[in-house]
């Protein structure tokens, strides 16, 4: 376990020993006496919150909606700097699941969540409580992620896939860090531009184009934070210009590029996730 200062509040942040068994799956512990106000920054992966601590997470919408305790959140949740979250001692394993495998996982489809939160047991009913008690029962994070990572596994092998051509053109949004061009996605498939969005969107949970900017706004947001100055990341990242990424990072946090770079959501990935990259 290594320690994040944030303030006057230090996060203590678990990683697993071994990769998941599932490909698509990435988790991480995190144990935060004083969770404050932070800003969720969008991410292209559907996430999952197991809390089991004394305190419980919640999230804060600018309209004033909330929502607490454990949770499935769609990709690109917090568009527009629109969620908060905040807490005190808490505890919890957070998931992060490729598009590709979420809705064998969730045993729905992300396009049901679009972008929001629902209740974990709104999706596994009793199982939701029960992972989070027996996660509770559980004294280290190596056997908490064991225990999580079986249970992922057993539902994903349960679940439907999507088409390959789906995943396919996933993967070449991923890879290619959102600079694939959309319009020949369909083409290199062999289907129809209707056919591949409509099964995209529905699959996924958020239509091409709206995958390769997130992916691509992930990539820039995590260049900022590396130190990188907004020029040159607007450079390396396919933005037209340096206005083009300001455009697209106050779209997706509500903040400048320079806030976000300090934004301590993206700064403990590199602990949380060491060797960070979007799942294929």
């Amino acid at each position: 376990m290594q320690t994040f200062a944030h303030g006057g509040a230090p996060w203590d942040v678990a990683c697993p020993r071994r990769p998941s068994a599932v490909t698509g799956v990435t988790m991480a512990g995190f144990r935060v006496p004083d969770l404050d106000a932070l800003r969720i920054v969008p991410h292209p992966a559907v996430t999952l919150l197991l809390e089991f601590g004394e305190g419980s997470p919640v999230l804060d919408w600018a309209a004033g909606r909330q929502q607490r305790g454990s949770m499935a959140a769609g990709p690109g949740l917090g568009s527009g700097g629109a969620v908060r979250a905040r807490g005190e001692n808490v505890e919890c394993v957070q998931v992060r699941l490729s598009p590709v495998i979420a809705r064998a996982v969730l045993g729905a489809s992300p396009a049901d969540l679009d972008g929001a939160v629902v209740p974990l047991g709104d999706l596994w009913g009793r199982e939701a409580s029960r992972i989070c008690g027996q996660l509770a029962d559980t004294p280290s994070w190596q056997d908490r992620f064991a225990l999580t990572d079986a249970l992922l596994a057993r539902r994903y092998g349960a679940g439907p896939a999507v088409d390959p051509e789906v995943a396919w053109a996933w993967h070449r949004i991923v890879v290619s860090r959102g600079l694939a061009r959309v319009d020949g996605l369909a083409a290199e498939v062999g289907w129809s531009r209707k056919r591949l969005w409509s099964r995209f969107r529905l699959q996924l949970g958020l239509p091409p184009k709206r995958a390769v900017k997130l992916v691509r706004f992930d990539h820039a947001a995590h260049r900022l934070v590396a130190g990188d100055g907004a020029a040159r990341v607007a450079a390396d990242t396919g933005y037209a210009d340096q206005s083009h990424l300001h455009r697209d990072v106050m779209a997706f946090t509500g903040a400048t590029p320079a806030t976000v770079a300090a934004e301590p959501f993206l700064a403990v990935d590199d602990l949380a996730w060491p060797g960070r990259g979007t799942s294929a």
